[in-house]
């Protein structure tokens, strides 16, 4: 046998978090941190003019919840943020609780997590081509929620909550991709050592 073969582990099919010794707690914990980070996150809020809906540091940490801990993990991360915040935990954007015009957005991180954390087991988190796509992938998904819905609360015009809850994000998306596509592959080279 050649020691290029014995040399690597294959991890194909697990996420980040499935390094971790399994458990119950282990889950639990993965979890309730999932949904802290996310919250704390949140905090980081930037007002955008013109716009009913902040740049955070939330849909940053949804989609890297939903990378680190696959589908499951991830949904249940933020479906207990999403919940939480619905029974008036300050922990949405900018210390907000409770559905606002910008809860389509907690929707449809809720929906991306489990995209971002599928193709994470497919191994979309290995590489920076891949995670570039599993982050574009994530915010369309989170856009396609919260964009409507976004016009529908606020009686926006589609073309105007497009303006107001799109178009100012785009570049600090880009920006959140970037650091995802050296985090996250960049974890896995080191762990592969």
């Amino acid at each position: 046998m050649s020691t290029a073969a014995v040399a690597a582990p294959t991890r194909t099919g697990q996420v980040l978090a499935d390094l971790l010794p399994a458990s119950r707690v282990r889950d639990i914990a993965l979890v309730v941190g999932g949904a802290a980070l996310t919250g704390l996150a949140a905090q980081i809020a930037v007002t955008v003019p013109g716009s009913p809906v902040p740049v955070t540091g939330q849909t940053f940490a949804a989609l890297l919840v939903g990378t680190a801990l696959g589908a499951g993990r991830g949904v249940a991360a933020l479906a207990l943020y999403a919940l939480a915040g619905l029974a008036g935990v300050p922990w949405f954007a900018g210390g907000s609780h409770g559905i606002g015009v910008s809860f389509g957005y907690i929707l449809g991180m809720l929906l991306a997590s489990a995209a971002v954390g599928a193709l994470a087991r497919r191994g979309a988190d290995r590489s920076m081509p891949r995670m570039a796509g599993t982050m574009l992938v994530g915010s369309a998904i989170i856009y396609a929620v919260g964009v409507p819905y976004l016009a529908l609360s606020a009686g926006m015009s589609f073309s105007a909550a497009v303006a107001a809850g799109l178009t100012p994000f785009l570049i600090g998306d880009a920006l959140k991709a970037a650091l995802a596509m050296g985090l996250l592959p960049t974890a896995w080279k080191l762990l592969d050592k």
